[in-house]
């Protein structure tokens, strides 16, 4: 949604990136042009030095992540993140601490926002997975959107459906007279999904990270669904540079930035659609990519160091082999029970009881549940560096 006032067709009638139609029902909606837009070779020496500084970063995250013996120790923090980020901006309040602490607990959610992000960490795995066998397309959406909606209060509006009836945004409790931004009828809105696919696979010279920003504001502009628009269009952005091999793990986390900026991310989509204002958004994102590749980067490598600091340890006491396993479950979730590591490592009770009384002692886990049963522990040292930016 955007954050400012009522949808001045005013302001939208002079707009070079769409027009404006009139509904049957007298109402205003904006239609998108198709994509790319006019004038798109001609890049402002800012948004050149930008991308090419972004290019930099996305490739040595890229190299970073080659490095990695098992990328799962990024790609399953990373992940998280971003679905904690991207549903932050649309509402939820639920922490990277929460989702790791539910995650271990082996419980449903009784916090829908929880169960909000959860989904969306769901989203992202069934997307990439269906990326090896099937290109981003609109029946990917359309599967991603069911997985997203999934017993949470976006259910009722028609999970993994395109909608059959108009939506608007606007601020809560609005209605189309005081929208402010309403999308493409409905028959409209089929067209411009059409040319938004098209343009996805078209063979063009368009660099990938511009030609991913152009994508997701054109699939907020359409607003497809009734429900879970935002959080779609940043899952895209992933799938995107995945697909493209820009990313060869999706250990990018740019919705962090979306959320920190997050007034002048809403405003810059809205300044496209008023205004034809793409330099602005381009910059705004492609600065983004930037900033978040390199945060991803260093973070990655405080991770990779940590875990060479906590093995050294368990080396220099000869632990067993047990103690190493536990050790790199911490590093998928910082938080662990002994019913979890007995299952997940197949191995008995007091053995997973032994082990972690080890790395209790030096210092690696902490009991934190204060429970005489079913006690929960957790690496702060690791947990603190994941949820700190």
């Amino acid at each position: 949604m955007y954050n400012t006032a009522t949808m001045d067709i005013e302001k939208f009638i002079n707009s070079t990136s769409g027009k404006l139609v009139k509904t049957p029902a007298d109402y205003w909606t904006f239609v998108p042009n198709p994509l790319p837009p006019n004038g798109l070779d001609r890049f402002s020496s800012d948004l050149v030095e930008i991308l090419s500084e972004a290019d930099r970063n996305i490739g040595a995250l890229r190299s970073l992540s080659k490095l990695i013996p098992n990328p799962n120790l990024l790609v399953t923090p990373y992940i998280r993140k971003e679905a904690v980020q991207s549903s932050r901006i649309e509402g939820t309040r639920a922490s990277l601490s929460d989702i790791y602490y539910d995650e271990i607990s082996k419980s449903k959610p009784q916090n829908t926002d929880i169960l909000e992000v959860l989904n969306y960490v769901k989203a992202m795995d069934y997307g990439l997975s269906r990326l090896k066998e099937l290109p981003l397309s609109l029946r990917l959406v359309r599967e991603i959107h069911l997985k997203l909606m999934e017993g949470v209060r976006g259910e009722i509006m028609h999970p993994g459906e395109f909608r059959s009836s108009q939506n608007w945004i606007g601020r809560p409790g609005s209605s189309l007279a005081d929208a402010t931004y309403i999308p493409p009828a409905v028959m409209e809105m089929n067209e411009s999904l059409g040319q938004w696919e098209k343009f996805i696979h078209a063979n063009d010279k368009i660099p990938p990270l511009i030609k991913c920003a152009l994508m997701h504001y054109q699939f907020e502009a359409i607003h497809p669904f009734l429900d879970g628009n935002g959080r779609i269009g940043r899952l895209m952005i992933t799938f995107y540079l995945c697909e493209k091999g820009l990313l060869e793990f999706p250990i990018l986390y740019i919705s962090s930035y979306f959320e920190k900026h997050r007034n002048e991310y809403y405003d810059l989509l809205l300044g496209v659609s008023r205004d034809g204002n793409w330099d602005a958004w381009l910059k705004y994102f492609i600065r983004g990519v930037a900033e978040q590749a390199k945060t991803a980067e260093e973070t990655g490598h405080k991770i990779l160091n940590l875990q060479k600091k906590y093995r050294q340890k368990l080396e220099e006491i000869s632990l067993t082999t047990h103690a190493f396993h536990v050790l790199d479950m911490l590093f998928l979730n910082p938080y662990v029970s002994l019913p979890g590591i007995s299952e997940h490592l197949k191995i008995a009770w007091p053995t997973a009881k032994a082990s972690v009384e080890r790395l209790m002692q030096l210092g690696i886990l902490e009991e934190i549940s204060n429970r005489k049963r079913n006690r929960i522990y957790c690496a702060k040292e690791l947990l603190n560096m994941l949820t700190t930016e």
